[in-house]
């Protein structure tokens, strides 16, 4: 049986993490508070440069632009996934990486070669363990990419789009809905699809926009920016949805600190209650023992 001494041990190393939990999760919910009112500044944006595009690609013939063109043949398609750099942020990571593997699987049963574009060091490190076949990595840059950095990310996946290196590209990000709840989204970026004939009618009902220059010309300049756009909100939304998880997974570490120094508590107390009983029980005894001699 444990010793009172060990016990107190216990809790006190208890209360030690209790105070790095809890520090964790401010400094989670201070950098929350930043990064969400970026995410939620940006999103309204690329909502709405989602829709015009779609608008525009709905009237145009796809044909107009390579990026619109679906490949014939479709052999090699690549992945860009997102993960966190550090943990202990509960199952963010794991539920953003198992689905993610699970995608990889479904296409290789296709017979498709699939390559991954990962950002995050969790992500890369998992998949580079396991002899994933990984293109490019990025860690340690989430708060820093800025949109010249993104440019930059789209115009090579666009050009090896263009020449045939892969032919059809994927994103999947974990989507910020509220503290409680952020999962994994999975988005076509290449070949850019427009929606469908029910999403256009419906759009067309909503609003009809006139275009200058020509609406040909407009969707060959916005293409590009598209994928940039919808790249840097991917960015936005797994980095606020990353301190979100950690901010609740440090919040329930403190809880379950709570919860073990009140358990730990109460086995001191009933240790240090019979040291006293039998502590008692002895001088008892020995009064006993003195009155018969």
């Amino acid at each position: 049986m444990a010793t009172l001494r060990d016990i107190l041990r216990k809790i006190g190393a208890v209360k030690k993490t209790k105070q790095i939990t809890k520090a964790m999760n401010m400094v989670a919910a201070a950098k929350l508070r930043t990064t969400q009112g970026r995410m939620e500044s940006f999103d309204p944006y690329a909502s709405k440069f989602a829709e015009v595009l779609g608008n525009l690609a709905g009237r145009i013939e796809s044909d107009i632009h390579p990026l619109l063109v679906k490949k014939e043949k479709i052999a090699n398609v690549e992945l860009l996934h997102f993960t966190a750099d550090r943990g202990l942020c509960g199952s963010f990571n794991s539920h953003s990486i198992t689905a993610a593997e699970k995608w990889v699987k479904e296409k290789e049963a296709e017979g498709l070669h699939c390559s991954l574009s990962l950002v995050g060091k969790k992500g890369k490190d998992y998949f580079a363990r396991r002899g994933y076949d990984v293109h490019q990595s990025h860690t340690h840059i989430y708060g820093k990419a800025d949109i010249a950095f993104i440019n930059q990310m789209a115009k090579e996946f666009i050009d090896r789009f263009l020449s045939d290196e892969i032919d059809e590209l994927y994103m999947q990000y974990s989507r910020f809905v509220s503290m409680a709840k952020q999962e994994p989204t999975l988005v076509k970026l290449l070949p850019i699809e427009p929606p469908g004939e029910g999403e256009s009618a419906e759009e067309e009902g909503a609003a009809d926009y006139l275009y200058e220059p020509s609406a040909e010309g407009l969707l060959i300049e916005l293409l590009p920016k598209h994928i940039s756009v919808q790249i840097y909100n991917a960015f936005l939304q797994n980095e606020t949805s990353e301190h979100a998880a950690r901010m609740a997974a440090m919040d329930n570490a403190s809880k379950n600190c709570n919860e073990l120094v009140d358990s730990l508590t109460l086995v001191y107390n009933k240790a240090r209650q019979a040291a006293i009983t039998a502590e008692l029980m002895d001088i008892v005894g020995g009064a006993e023992a003195l009155k018969r001699a």
